[in-house]
């Protein structure tokens, strides 16, 4: 009896460890598939998948397009002031306190070229950035699921911040039409590819106050962050 019952153990040993390799190899239906890109600078990045749609978790950072040609950096306000065409800075032009991060700062000119974003990523349109937050239940609460949690970027406000998707939105600030930076920690500025008008495009505000993400339009002289969503 006790030879029958060995006999009959070893089936059972196997056909156990068969499903313990099944299921090791097995993906959760609920898990979120994540992927990388990387930039002309070699800045690598990670995403997420939110919806039908795969985002940037970081802002963009890049110095050059995506053909490899270089971004005009403008550290001079005055300069930053009169600009119609493309350029990027660093808050309070210190790269070395805000690159990482936070990002660079672009004007709407830069997203207009189409080259900011690695190949096969693009800046998302207005009807994207709508597509996100419909998403996630609409704008009043999408913030609070978007921003990152804590206060080691956002100031201590950082109202109904869960990052359920993993999005991570940082309080980057902003470069304002005369050149001056402001509302680091505090908000968090991303352009749209859309334009608005011959002055001004579609972009997104998130604040350290609320939980909604605000929609609208501003000059495209203005230096906001940038995140990229993945080409259809």
């Amino acid at each position: 009896m006790k030879t029958k019952n060995r006999i009959w153990l070893i089936p059972l040993i196997v056909m156990g460890l068969g499903l313990i390799l099944t299921n090791s190899c097995k993906k959760d239906d609920d898990e979120v598939e994540t992927g990388g890109l990387t930039d002309k600078d070699g800045n690598v990045y990670t995403s997420v998948i939110i919806g039908t749609q795969e985002w940037m978790v970081e802002n963009l950072k890049t110095t050059k397009y995506n053909d490899g040609t270089d971004i005009p950096l403008v550290t001079d306000a005055h300069e930053w002031s009169n600009l119609t065409t493309n350029a990027y800075c660093w808050y309070n032009n210190d790269a070395a306190t805000y690159k990482t991060p936070y990002g660079a700062l672009y004007n709407w000119y830069a997203v207009n070229t189409g080259k900011l974003c690695p190949t096969g990523w693009h800046v998302p349109t207005d009807a994207e950035w709508t597509t996100l937050t419909d998403y996630l239940g609409g704008r009043a609460v999408a913030g609070g699921k978007l921003k990152e949690t804590g206060n080691t970027h956002w100031n201590i406000l950082n109202t109904d911040a869960t990052n359920e998707t993993g999005f991570t939105a940082l309080p980057g600030g902003n470069r304002v039409s005369n050149g001056t930076f402001y509302y680091i920690g505090l908000n968090g500025f991303w352009w749209s590819a859309t334009e608005y008008n011959t002055n001004s495009a579609c972009s997104r505000l998130m604040e350290t106050s609320v939980s909604n993400v605000s929609g609208g339009y501003h000059g495209k002289e203005l230096g906001f962050s940038v995140r990229c969503v993945k080409d259809n």
